[in-house]
């Protein structure tokens, strides 16, 4: 049970052993699963993960690449980290999961020679940065992610948009990136757990987790930030969404059926609110504010904490290079019901603005999508766009978002990374001093 053969090769099938177990044992407990990357000697107790198994639905797990992914052998007396999958641009590894959160420990490393990887996680979830292995060195890295699925109950689900369908953080399974310079990947373990606080984030296209490049959001960079096994980030937030939406399609229904005592819910919205074109439309002090009130009560109820997160501005200068507010009444909106309703407020919305402005008004284009035609595949047209980020912006604002976390005193401060070093918008990293690997256009399969 749980599995069967091709070749000489066995293929365990993830659908039986969430339902059956590992090798026909009873499924009890939190999910643990084991997967050994490379064609050399499998490890017990361990799946093997073999160069050429693509994704599909059936056993549930596998590779997503359009590059070639190979399997190197070094060292037959060590199974576990004898051998390894790398390839010269990046890979993606997915597998079947139940909804919740996931620790994940990955081996890297080379007999023979150095390694650079990052890793992401479901959409583009930037999860660690630059984890670098001489040779002959392994390290064992761990970060926590969150999967969801959109069924609410038997009756509800959430109504997602037509782009959604087959979007990674819809789909059912963890899918896990692996990127940068060579990397080579030995071991994969994925451990439920219930133990991780979780960050719910509601917004828009400025906090989602953007699917394609070259677009980025600060939700998506916030993982990398905090320690492993302590905090997941739940990221609801999608394109086009305003508060009135974001209830309507059964989003804060789907959070609220999810999120528990101790757990967060950040809240930022404002740019499609003020769209008086737009069915979503609400008054800054009307409608904006009772729903923000909805989004308080209904969290507070669960036994969580709200935090309201003021909109990130765009990139819209005066004659003397000051950021011109676009948003109206909105943010000051949010600031009083901050101060009505006791809860912490990050003011993005100010922070945005110094980091903006030290930029400057070229500068900034850099944290924004301005792109010459060709500079991605598929991109034929230049990409002016000033109200949405690249990677280097969204990393930028998230950590002013840290910086929020610590000014706030919030207790989840405690769950950052103990050597991450304050931050300053009007000081930001430098650009040309700034990387972070580019990840390929894949679309999960539905």
């Amino acid at each position: 049970m749980g599995s069967f053969k091709t070749g000489l090769k066995t293929v365990f099938c993830i659908s039986c052993i969430l339902t059956h177990g590992l090798k026909g044992h009873p499924a009890s407990g939190p999910l643990h699963l084991k997967f050994d990357f490379g064609a050399g000697q499998q490890a017990p107790g361990y799946i093997q993960v073999l160069p050429d198994m693509k994704y599909s639905n059936d056993p549930g797990y596998g590779l997503y690449c359009d590059s070639t992914v190979v399997s190197v052998e070094r060292n037959m007396d060590d199974a576990l980290r004898g051998d390894f999958l790398t390839g010269e641009n990046a890979f993606i590894f997915a597998v079947d999961v139940p909804e919740g959160n996931y620790n994940v420990i990955v081996t890297l490393g080379d007999w023979e020679n150095e390694s650079i990887t990052t890793i992401k996680a479901e959409s583009r979830r930037l999860m660690c940065e630059r984890v670098h292995t001489a040779a002959g060195e392994f390290k064992d890295v761990e970060f926590t992610t969150n999967v969801r699925y959109s069924r609410i109950d038997s009756n509800e689900s959430v109504k997602l948009k037509s782009r959604e369908a087959g979007h990674p953080d819809w789909d059912n399974r963890l899918t896990v990136e692996f990127n940068n310079s060579r990397p080579c990947v030995c071991a994969l373990e994925i451990v439920q757990t219930t133990e991780a606080v979780t960050v719910f984030l509601a917004g828009n296209s400025t906090v989602t987790d953007q699917q394609f490049e070259p677009w980025a959001s600060w939700g998506q960079m916030l993982p990398r930030f905090f320690q492993p096994g302590k905090m997941a980030v739940a990221n609801h937030a999608e394109s086009g969404e305003a508060l009135k939406s974001f209830v309507h399609e059964n989003r804060l229904k789907k959070i609220m059926n999810t999120i528990r005592p101790g757990d967060y819910l950040f809240i930022q919205f404002g740019h499609n609110d003020q769209k008086k074109e737009s069915a979503a439309y609400v008054e800054p002090f009307g409608g904006y504010k009772d729903y923000l009130k909805q989004f308080i009560d209904q969290a507070r109820r669960k036994g969580a904490n709200p935090v309201l997160v003021t909109p990130v501005c765009r990139r819209r200068f005066d004659e003397n290079g000051r950021i011109v507010n676009t948003h109206g009444d909105y943010p000051e909106a949010m600031r009083k019901t901050a101060q009505e309703e006791a809860v912490p407020l990050i003011d993005l919305f100010e922070m945005s603005a110094v980091l903006f402005e030290s930029l400057g008004i070229e500068g900034s284009k850099h944290a924004f999508v301005h792109y010459p035609a060709g500079s991605f595949p598929g991109q034929e047209e230049a990409l002016k766009d000033d109200s949405h980020f690249n990677n280097y912006g969204a990393y930028q604002l998230s950590k002013c978002i840290v910086e929020g976390i610590r000014a706030s005193h919030l207790e989840i401060e405690k769950y950052l990374l103990h050597d991450l070093p304050a931050y300053d918008p009007g000081h930001p990293d430098a650009f040309d001093d700034w990387d972070l690997p580019v990840s390929p256009r894949i679309e999960s399969e539905h």
